[in-house]
């Protein structure tokens, strides 16, 4: 699979960036949440002048307040107010850039503050988390070493054998999040509801992730060059390579290879429902919504 002529892989300039910040004496921005700024705002719909993406104020309220909390957790020593500086370093890089007069500039400034202290309550609600942001939370608080992948089985495999009362136990005691509920508030709808977003999300970034490489292929062409061989034929390869892509995204913006294990070997931890199961849970549920952690009753046995 040729990245040079498919384009999968983001490209984000994030140390040019950088290096740019140093050079005007700005004040630095952490490495990590400019680089998944960078490269959201890649595989979205911002125009890109110079390698770099454009903002405008539906496209900040799009990332910090819409998108990226669907994607990233910020690390343990991480503030989460890096994203919101990410966004206004990159604003200010526009301006620099001729790409907006001052008065623009300190409206968007305004705007991304605004939008990423939002953010980071938003990073603190359980009922918008992903199935990778959980486990990372879970893992960091744990202690686990997560660069270290046998530490990571080891402490999927505990928590797989737990009783569902104690799972959620451990759910509740997660200090990264607000639970005005205690353990009442992990309900089956909560479950469900990250479930769903796990796989909406990762379906989002293999739709961007195929039109950036559409979009490239359209430059090829225009250019008067063949179309590559992995899109001249069976598209099965493609494919795959969309998705192991779109997979390691996630593991770059939580924890390395984290999705990966929860999409293959621990699935049973982290289950996305179908329309089935959520129509099931709409028709016993109705309009009420009753504190139950039946649908981890299976998952204790690894069903």
């Amino acid at each position: 699979m040729d990245d040079e002529d498919l384009r999968l892989t983001p490209r984000p300039h994030t140390a040019e960036l950088l290096r740019w910040a140093a050079e005007q004496g700005l004040d630095p921005v952490p490495e990590e949440p400019l680089n998944a700024v960078l490269t959201l705002l890649e595989l979205g719909d911002a125009r890109m002048y110079e390698g770099f993406p454009e903002l405008t104020s539906a496209l900040v309220q799009e990332l910090l307040y819409e998108r990226i909390h669907l994607y990233v957790q910020p690390a343990p020593d991480e503030d989460p107010l890096a994203y919101g500086a990410a966004v206004r370093l990159l604003i200010d890089h526009q301006r620099a850039a001729r790409r907006l007069n001052a008065k623009r500039q300190q409206r968007l400034r305004e705007e991304a503050e605004w939008q990423g202290e939002l953010l980071a309550g938003l990073l603190r609600q359980p009922h918008l988390l992903t199935w990778p942001r959980l486990y990372a939370l879970l893992l960091r608080q744990a202690g686990v070493d997560t660069a270290d992948e046998n530490a990571v089985r080891a402490w999927l495999d505990w928590f797989r054998v737990l009783d569902p009362h104690d799972r959620i136990a451990v759910l509740a005691d997660l200090t990264e999040l607000d639970q005005p509920d205690g353990v009442d508030g992990w309900t089956e709808g909560v479950l469900l509801s990250i479930g769903m977003a796990t796989d909406g999300a990762r379906l989002l970034v293999e739709d961007q992730l195929k039109q950036r490489s559409y979009r490239n292929l359209a430059d090829l062409t225009a250019l008067g060059r063949p179309m590559p061989a992995e899109l001249a034929g069976d598209f099965s390869e493609f494919e795959s390579a969309v998705q192991a892509e779109a997979v390691r995204l996630l593991g770059q913006w939580t924890v390395p290879g984290l999705p990966e294990l929860l999409l293959t070997e621990y699935q049973d931890l982290a289950p996305e429902p179908g329309a089935a199961e959520v129509d099931q849970y709409i028709i016993k549920r109705g309009l009420v919504e009753l504190p139950d952690i039946g649908q981890w009753e299976g998952l204790a046995e690894g069903e």
